[in-house]
């Protein structure tokens, strides 16, 4: 059976019901994308009493927010040795709590708003490629404890069937404060919400310009769209892996990858109870890397970077292909078993691999979650939303650098993803 080329997610959810109006003249904030950070951001300006259009060229949700796992992840990309390294014990220890924070963000916001998503604090596991990956999971954990006082859990090789029915991984490691949700779902939801705090959200409103004005003609920003032009005192830019030329600044620190999903037929209640135990958000150790979980449907999700380039039609076929291999490599119980569902999302990569927001020639942003949007982007739009509104940026992402390509070899076009992709390959085998 050939998958259907559809994100399964968008089969469970009716998209929110957003009224067509015309672009008002004059806003406090504009806000460029209806994903995660956008809305999250919207919702926040708006119950502040602020004044907010948010300007989407497709659909709420239509990008990277409805196209994930639908793992809400404590963590960063890099671990707590890579970080304290890098930024000091102290720095490292706030950007730490704020993505403890940003699970409970979440949490608060379905609660709030009564989003039915499907959000559970079920645990990620961390599964070992490799015997040295294991051991430094457990430097990794000891280091995270003792500095920010926060407890993982080391899963001996023995102990794994506890956790996941694959026998080819060397141990793991469960956070139990992550979270799984249905981000369709969520993302629908927060656009609900948004809406109902007095937010205008503007579907099929692609900005083409920003033009900064000066005081002579009025403070803020000249926002030119595909449907007219409005004045808004402050922009945030909340585009991710689909940053465009019309913010050159960000795009060239912004690098697109592909991620790719498959999606299988519904499983017994047997079988998915043994392929994941404790039901999980599970992903290894790789850095060209797996993650899976089951749906609350019990179909089992199974994803990674099949192909570094964002996704067309060409990359999300054959993703499908690596995807099941890899999927039968980890799961050989599923060899028979239909995969229904192929599609593929573009996640932002900064080139440092953090998570940035701030403020950049007079314009505000929040990007580079690198696979952990769902929690980051719902936080870091919030805590953007309050700096607009008090001008001070309790955010610790703000503090660091945020660096471009080096020697500027870098146009906002990746034109060196396959020699990337090459290089995380040769790393995993080496490693």
């Amino acid at each position: 059976m050939t998958p259907q080329e559809k994100n399964y997610w968008l089969e469970t959810v009716e998209a929110p019901q957003i009224l067509v109006r015309e672009l008002p003249e004059t806003v406090d904030v504009a806000v460029i994308g209806a994903g995660f950070t956008g809305l999250s951001a919207a919702r926040t300006l708006a119950k502040r009493g602020a004044k907010v259009a948010v300007l989407e060229a497709e659909n709420v949700g239509w990008g990277a927010s409805c196209r994930n796992g639908g793992m809400v992840l404590t963590g960063l990309k890099l671990g707590a040795p890579a970080l304290i390294a890098r930024y000091g014990r102290e720095a490292t220890k706030r950007m730490y709590a704020a993505s403890l924070e940003s699970i409970d963000s979440v949490e608060a916001i379905v609660r709030e708003e009564n989003i039915d998503c499907n959000f559970s604090r079920c645990g990620h596991l961390e599964v070992a490629c490799k015997a040295k990956h294991f051991d430094g999971f457990r430097r990794g954990a000891e280091t995270i404890e003792r500095e920010f006082g926060h407890q993982l859990r080391i899963v001996e090789k023995a102990d794994l069937p506890g956790e996941i029915g694959s026998p080819i991984y060397h141990g793991g490691m469960v956070d139990g404060v992550s979270a799984g949700v249905n981000p369709a779902r969520y993302v629908a939801g927060l656009g609900s919400a948004a809406a109902r705090a007095g937010a205008e959200i503007h579907e099929k409103t692609r900005v083409l310009d920003l033009e900064r004005q000066t005081q002579n003609v009025g403070s803020g920003w000249k926002v030119t769209t595909s449907r007219g032009r409005l004045h808004a005192g402050n922009v945030l830019v909340a585009t991710g892996g689909y940053t465009g030329q019309v913010t050159r600044s960000l795009q060239k620190r912004i690098v697109p990858i592909g991620s790719f999903i498959i999606v299988t037929e519904a499983l017994p209640e047997a079988l998915a109870h043994e392929l994941s135990p404790r039901n999980r958000m599970i992903y290894d150790s790789k850095h060209y890397l797996y993650y899976y979980r089951l749906t609350p449907d019990r179909r089992m999700l199974f994803g990674g970077r099949a192909a570094f380039f964002p996704e067309n039609r060409n990359t999300v076929r054959e993703s499908a292909q690596i995807l099941r291999e890899g999927m039968i490599e980890v799961y050989p119980q599923l060899r028979q078993t239909k995969v229904e569902y192929v599609w593929g999302g573009t996640l932002d990569f900064a080139f440092d691999i953090m998570p940035h927001a701030g403020k950049m020639h007079g314009m505000y942003y929040s990007v580079g979650y690198a696979g952990h949007g769902v929690a980051m982007a719902t936080s870091l739009g919030q805590k953007v939303a309050e700096a607009i509104l008090t001008g001070y940026d309790e955010n610790p992402f703000a503090r660091i650098p945020f660096p471009g390509a080096p020697l500027g070899l870098y146009n906002g076009k990746p034109w060196f993803l396959p020699f990337a992709g090459a290089w995380y390959k040769f790393l995993d085998w080496v490693s």
